[in-house]
């Protein structure tokens, strides 16, 4: 019982010890956050009366913004009669040295001389007018587009690729899941805010500098745009590309022609939206056509190169079709080429034979479709330890999804897929 009994107060002893010990350490911890806070506290101190300047600052501009803003709005609108009376309102905001220097470097803008805009590639035919008032025969129609028709009659539908692409994917037993990508929003920045307050007065006046000095380049560059009538989608972009750098001119583009109420806005939007919409799909078109598969590069990250392509393909593709024909009966109204906007067959231009860009986009995503079948065929042939039922797979699904979109394959999509159904009936 003795030795129970000692066992037992060494066992608490050493308890007692080790809270003891516990203690001092918690209370060493606890000196030292003290001292911590009180540093910190002392750093905030001097950081509370900064926020307070700052936000006294801030109070002060904007307050000095909104009425300079308003009396400079209130004088920009009043008529010539009263042209007296603005001036000596006017004075009365020049008291600040900054912002003098500001409106003498807006006032001192010469009139802007435009620059001649790009002349088209195919001049519209004019019509000839005989003595007696008749009119002369129209020109002989350009040569029929051999070389253009063979290549669209080359595509041929394949029963055997939706056959496949069943069969596949009732083995399968389920559809893949896309996911697509959320943007992320851009930070503001609030020092930006403050630039734009600190600059406002000088930008109201810019504005009216530019409205009172630039009338007759403004009208120039609306008349350039009413009468535009191009036949080439090509030169609208360039004339698109012209009009915006003279209109880079302007202190801000839609501030100043807001106060020309003959600007077409209507028209040079439709030209905008037409030109950039056009110069987006020949950039796809022309990623697609010079895409080589890079045999260095292993074949997963291949296949998913290829995929992204083609998903960014299809969704041009599907962007243009969704809003062509409200798109072309505006564009047909304003004077604007609207028959790029085809999915297929020949379009009999005024310089040369065309195809419409939606289609010559379908062709390109047959060459991806070739590299992609070529791929998978050549991976299951080279590696032994290859997925072979998965390769087959997405070759398969891949190969139905062009098929579907070109509405058929060309010769060389024909003999990759023969090659890909071989190996699928071979997994069987």
């Amino acid at each position: 019982m003795m030795r129970e009994g000692d066992a037992c107060v060494a066992l608490l002893r050493s308890k007692l010890h080790g809270l003891i010990e516990r203690n001092r350490a918690l209370e060493e911890e606890n000196k030292q956050l003290r001292h911590q806070v009180s540093r910190l506290k002392g750093q905030v101190s001097p950081l509370e009366v900064q926020d307070t300047d700052k936000r006294m600052l801030w109070k002060k501009l904007e307050n000095s913004v909104t009425s300079i803003s308003y009396s400079k709005e209130k004088q920009f609108v009043q008529s010539n009669d009263d042209a007296k009376e603005a001036v000596d309102l006017n004075s009365s905001f020049y008291h600040s040295r900054q912002q003098f220097s500001r409106a003498a470097v807006v006032r001192s803008r010469a009139p802007r001389v435009p620059n001649p805009p790009p002349s088209p590639t195919c001049i519209q035919p004019k019509t000839n007018v005989g003595k007696e008032g008749c009119m002369a025969p129209p020109p002989p129609p350009p040569p029929p587009p051999s070389r253009l028709q063979k290549t669209a009659k080359g595509i041929q539908r394949v029963p055997e690729v939706v056959e496949l692409y069943r069969s596949f994917v009732r083995r399968e037993g389920k559809n893949d899941a896309k996911s697509g990508s959320v943007a992320i929003p851009a930070a503001t920045n609030s020092r930006e805010m403050i630039g734009e307050i600190e600059n406002r007065s000088a930008y109201v006046l810019a504005i009216k500098s530019d409205v009172e000095n630039q009338g007759d380049f403004v009208n120039f560059l609306a008349s350039e745009v009413q009468n535009a009538a191009y036949r080439e989608i090509a030169d609208v972009e360039e004339f698109v590309k012209w009009l915006d750098g003279e209109l880079s001119y302007l202190v801000d583009e839609r501030a100043v022609l807001k106060h020309f109420p003959n600007w077409p806005e209507k028209k040079a939007d439709a030209m905008r939206e037409a030109a950039f919409t056009y110069r987006d799909l020949k950039n796809l078109e022309s990623e697609a056509s010079s895409f080589h598969d890079d045999r260095r590069v292993a074949t997963p990250m291949a296949l998913k190169r290829m995929q992204a392509l083609q998903d960014k393909i299809e969704q041009g593709i599907h962007n243009t079709e969704r809003v062509r024909d409200s798109a072309s009966g505006r564009y047909k109204d304003l004077k604007i080429p609207w028959e790029w906007m085809l999915d297929s067959g020949i379009i009999n231009q005024v310089c040369i034979p065309k195809l419409p860009t939606l289609f010559t986009l379908k062709m390109a995503s047959l060459k991806l479709a070739k590299e992609y079948m070529n791929r998978i065929v050549n991976t299951l042939k080279s590696d032994p330890f290859a997925n072979d039922e998965e390769l087959l797979l997405q070759g398969v699904r891949f190969a139905f999804r062009i098929h579907q979109l070109a509405g058929g394959f060309d010769e060389g999509c024909r003999k990759a897929f023969q090659e890909l159904k071989t190996y699928a009936s071979k997994s069987e």
